[in-house]
């Protein structure tokens, strides 16, 4: 048996990469992807957490489940997406083929759908509110599970040659996930474009703020992962071969697509998205618009229940009097005037308007514009 640098002397050579000190780029991948595996488990078991101690009898919270069963579904797979990468740093065997060809498509695909679901909730489509999102996200998925199952079935078993397969039917296991990746970079461009373009009537200024801050995350993380994916498919299929190092970097590509993906899913929208999740009420708590300097005829009044000395409404003092056996003379007032008593208008006087006098009946208006 080959003794490689770094390794044991009874280690498999499939498993030669995670400590081959010649072949740095596995131990590297590997180190990195368990990393990103930790936080992501931490964000999940802490959004978890978070999410009981939420749904608590005095702190109940109505409207948050859908949200948090989308978030942890989208965190489930970045963790798959980190976990996978051990598979691709393993030398490429016919039990270790399968894993790969079957969760590369299935774990990006739950990230994709989950992340198209949330533009598409940005932008109010009914699809995509309350439990809808996490259904959509679970049935685009499903797709993806349907195709790598009939390809498995279709590909490998072929010939009785497992895992005979070449860099080009790969990415065309792979079509429906980058539609998804199409679809979610063109939603998420057009709630940006949505959220720039509309006017916020909040008096703060915080609601467009944050509009656009919630749709140009998504929009960020579908790009970066747009370029990623070009750039692996390109070499994978293409550039390896054109420089001559295929297959030795075969499988270095594909752990670096992986490790960088899931770094981007994770610090561009696991983490924004847990920090606004677990921060939404408070958020929710934003002033009412700022009237000060209006008028109004009932600024300054207190509830109902609270007593206030001052001049009562005139119109129903009678009523009230009436029953309490008080005033047996009710003041009758206007009760589109404050303090002005019908009882002080004196019937002798004459409160009609003016009009111009004249004394000529036959043409009465000769006086008030002179004569022609």
């Amino acid at each position: 048996m080959k003794l490689v640098s770094g390794c044991g002397p009874g280690l498999n050579l499939v498993y030669s990469y995670l400590c081959d000190l010649q072949a740095v780029w596995g131990i590297v991948a590997e180190t990195v992807a368990a990393v990103g595996f930790l936080v992501t488990a931490g964000l999940l078991l802490g959004l978890l957490a978070w999410a009981l101690w939420a749904c608590l009898p005095p702190r109940r919270r109505r409207g948050m489940g859908a949200g948090v069963a989308t978030l942890v579904l989208f965190l489930l797979g970045v963790a798959g997406v980190f976990g996978l990468t051990f598979a691709t740093v393993i030398r490429l065997t016919p039990q270790v083929c399968p894993t790969r060809l079957f969760l590369f498509g299935v774990l990006f695909a739950l990230c994709f759908s989950a992340l198209l679901m949330r533009s598409l909730a940005l932008q109010g489509f009914a699809t995509a509110r309350g439990w809808g999102e996490p259904v959509a996200v679970l049935a685009l998925s499903a797709v993806q599970v349907i195709v790598a199952t009939e390809w498995l079935i279709t590909v490998l078993v072929r010939d009785g040659l497992p895992c005979a397969y070449s860099q080009a039917e790969f990415v065309m296991l792979l079509i429906y996930v980058l539609c998804l990746l199409a679809a979610a970079l063109v939603c998420s461009l057009w709630s940006i474009c949505r959220s720039c373009c509309t006017y916020s009537y909040s008096y703060t200024g915080h609601s467009q703020g944050r509009a656009r801050l919630h749709a140009g995350l998504p929009f960020a993380t579908t790009l970066l992962s747009a370029c990623i994916w070009v750039v692996w498919i390109a070499l994978l299929t293409r550039g390896n071969g054109a420089m001559g190092r295929r297959p030795s970097w075969d499988d270095p590509v594909l752990s670096v697509a992986l490790v960088s993906n899931g770094w981007v899913l994770l610090l561009g929208h696991a983490m924004p998205q847990v920090s606004f999740l677990c921060r939404g009420e408070s958020w929710m708590k934003e002033g009412p618009l700022d009237f000060a300097g209006w008028t109004s005829p009932t600024s300054g009044t207190t509830s109902l229940g609270d007593s206030k000395e001052g001049r009562d409404n005139g119109t129903f003092q009678s009523d009230t009097h009436d029953k309490r056996g008080k005033g047996l003379n009710p003041v009758l007032c206007s009760p589109y005037e404050s303090g002005f008593s019908m009882a002080e208008i004196d019937p002798d006087k004459d409160y009609s308007i003016p009009r111009p006098q004249t004394t000529n009946t036959t043409e009465p208006y000769d006086e008030y514009y002179g004569p022609s």
